[in-house]
């Protein structure tokens, strides 16, 4: 097998490949590493190497599971593979070596990937982009001088580069969805607690965070959430798992579903008229196919939501870098500058603004359960622009220096006057305004890449669901991948060299 066969075939093929005798895991693996090889070193996707662990997988006679033989990465935050650091790209975690390995890479093993890296994300997953300052950036295969968003950045960039056919992500405010959107891949979120967390640690950011994968098709999403999506003993509590396979329903194909769409946000009254095509010929789209589409009014407030969700994300960070402190030693220097200021923010706030953002939840929840009420699905753009250019998001040194400042003088009563959280509103959300709607209510949202812009770049278009409705999303998602398929899209890197 070459690789221009390689990436002819998503992971489900691959696996079959191997189950039929067609090539070995072994062969594979070196494959996937042949082809990181040649494009990564413009890329930067993958920033922790897994050697002999990798090797034996692969060469093992007993190598079993669904995926078998499969190459795969993951994600270098909340992914952990024992023996090897998950930096969460800071450098004051570079040195943390896992224990044991999360459940959730216990779970991609189990179902038989290959695990031989761990991709790039930003500091703390703390951005929409991928450029810590640790690591470096990671680029867009489509074109380099552009992001492939975040947090799970390096995860969709060699996913799309057909390094892997799929990759580890997690979600906190469109983690999996914006690189997604951002390289023509498919990203879905699952709704709140069916995906596992732990042993490391519990649920992140109440319960906002999930965990997954991005993908080139919409089976292999699907066969990939079915090896992860169980019971977790250790869990909380119990969610309402699928009765069936997200798998098994993906050729039913969905007839007369009720879709609600807006391209309209408060925090970004102009959505570039790319993001507007996108979702305007989705919906043509969607009526050729027999669904019933409607536009209508953003069914919640979404500048008061990003504030609420920046509220609860500051909280979170603010107790991640006092606990990376206490545990490991690391000292200011560990830690990037925008960092800083965003836990200076999050501990001068105190417990009310966050307790306070979390009651607001409740409101968010109950506008999204009144709009499902008479439409099945949400259809928004992903991205309010395309990809940004690297550095777009960057602050000028002059800030990351009173960052600094404010931090070590626990300077934050001046960034509450100063109204850093509107600013980071408009700043780090006002590309990315429709995705963290299904964190914050725990409803499960997908990005698929049924849009191109003129210039050759993907800007995939989210439908957010009610909650249980992955299997819905998933058969949706699956009918318009046949309709207008994507899989034969490859960005312009060399393929052979």
């Amino acid at each position: 097998m070459d690789f221009r066969e390689y990436a002819s075939f998503d992971a489900v093929a691959l696996a079959e490949q191997v189950r039929a005798g067609a090539v070995t895991a072994a062969q594979l693996l070196q494959l996937a590493r042949s082809r990181a090889d040649l494009v990564d070193g413009d890329l930067n996707s993958i920033v922790v190497a897994i050697g002999p662990e990798a090797d034996a997988q692969a060469s093992s006679a007993y190598l079993s599971g669904p995926l078998a033989g499969v190459p795969f990465l993951i994600k270098d935050l909340a992914q952990e593979y024992r023996g090897y650091p998950t930096s969460y790209g800071s450098r004051s975690l570079s040195r943390d070596i896992a224990s044991e390995h999360a459940l959730i890479t216990q779970r991609f093993l189990d179902a038989g990937l290959v695990i031989f890296g761990k991709t790039n994300t930003p500091e703390l997953g703390a951005k929409g982009v991928t450029e810590p300052d640790f690591w470096g950036p990671s680029r867009n295969p489509w074109n380099h001088s552009r992001t492939p968003g975040g947090s799970s950045g390096g995860s969709a960039a060699a996913v799309a580069a057909g390094i892997v056919p799929a990759a580890g992500a997690n979600d906190g405010g469109g983690s999996i969805r914006i690189p997604a959107a951002c390289t023509g891949l498919v990203g879905l979120k699952l709704g709140r607690g069916l995906s596992p967390y732990g042993p490391q640690s519990g649920e992140v950011m109440f319960g906002m965070v999930s965990q997954g994968v991005v993908s080139r098709t919409v089976r292999d999403s699907a066969a990939l959430y079915d090896a992860i999506v169980a019971p977790d003993p250790n869990a909380d509590y119990l969610a309402g798992f699928p009765t069936e396979p997200y798998a098994k329903g993906l050729n039913q194909r969905p007839a007369g579903l009720r879709i609600g769409w807006t391209t309209k946000s408060a925090v970004n009254p102009h959505p570039d008229r790319e993001a507007v095509a996108a979702v305007e010929r989705t919906v043509k789209l969607l009526d050729d196919l027999g669904h019933r589409t409607e536009q209508v009014a953003p069914p919640y407030d979404d500048w008061a939501l990003s504030r609420d969700f920046l509220s609860i994300w500051f909280a979170q960070v603010t107790a991640q870098v006092s606990d990376i402190k206490q545990r490991t030693g690391a000292k200011n220097s560990d830690f990037e500058a925008d960092t800083l200021g965003i836990a200076e923010f999050g501990r001068y706030s105190g417990m009310t603004t966050p307790v306070a953002a979390l009651e607001n939840t409740k409101t968010y929840v109950r506008s999204l359960a009144a709009f499902h009420e008479g439409f099945d699905f949400l259809l928004t753009p992903t991205l309010a622009t395309p990809p940004p250019l690297i550095g777009f998001t960057a602050t000028s040194p002059l800030v990351h220096a009173a960052a600094r400042v404010v931090h070590a003088l626990h300077g934050g009563r001046f960034m509450s006057i100063s109204g850093v959280l509107d600013q980071t509103v408009e700043d780090g959300l006002g590309w990315v305004p429709y995705t963290q709607l299904a964190n914050v209510t725990g409803r499960p949202a997908i990005s698929i890449p049924l849009h191109w812009t003129d210039d050759g770049l993907p800007l995939g278009v989210q439908f957010v669901g009610a909650l249980g409705s992955e299997n819905v999303l998933l058969r949706l998602a699956a009918q318009l991948e046949e309709a207008q398929p994507w899989i034969h899209r490859f960005p312009p890197v060399p393929r052979d060299r």
